[in-house]
């Protein structure tokens, strides 16, 4: 029942953008493709930071920095009562969502999803944002280069949301 309705999603809206552009009295068809070209002019503006995020996440990954890092940073997490298993995930979590999914589900299979690992994993992921991926697409759709304290603030907060996971995974 639900596959049916959302087939027929597409083309509701686009009856109901017509019906609507109709009775304004505006063509319909210009104003699609005044709306696509406006979506490939932003989606221009956004590949750059897209493949230089996609490619650093690759290199750090397969250059074993991010393990590098991780065991590293250990004892600071254990210090702050965050699972050292779960280093990877913090550390890729700001810079790439579908990499961090990955470690995530990693941690899960591993540990098992019932652990406190594999709790702490799935409440960090929901819990927090790929920063460095969001600020590149929002700031390069609005044009801005510099972001000033969006970035230290954006870290804090994940900070922040790691911390509190780890918290609530204990408790």
């Amino acid at each position: 029942m639900a596959q049916k309705m959302t087939d027929y999603i597409v083309p509701l809206l686009l009856l109901l953008a017509s019906a609507l552009a109709l009775r304004k009295k505006e063509n319909t068809y210009e104003l699609l493709l005044s709306g696509a070209a406006d979506g490939l002019k932003l989606l221009l503006t956004l590949i750059p930071a897209l493949i230089l995020l996609l490619t650093a996440v690759t290199m750090l990954r397969a250059s074993g920095a991010m393990e590098a890092a991780s065991a590293f940073l250990a004892p600071v997490f254990q210090y702050f009562g965050i699972p050292p298993e779960t280093a990877m995930l913090v550390l890729i979590r700001p810079i790439s969502g579908s990499a961090a999914l990955a470690v995530g589900a990693e941690l899960m299979q591993q540990y098992g999803v019932d652990s406190q690992i594999g709790r702490t994993a799935a409440i960090m992921l929901g819990s927090t944002e790929t920063t460095f991926y969001t600020i590149s697409v929002y700031f390069g759709a609005a044009g801005i280069k510099k972001t000033r304290y969006t970035i230290p603030a954006a870290l804090i907060a994940d900070l922040t949301g790691f911390l509190v996971a780890s918290l609530t995974a204990r408790l």
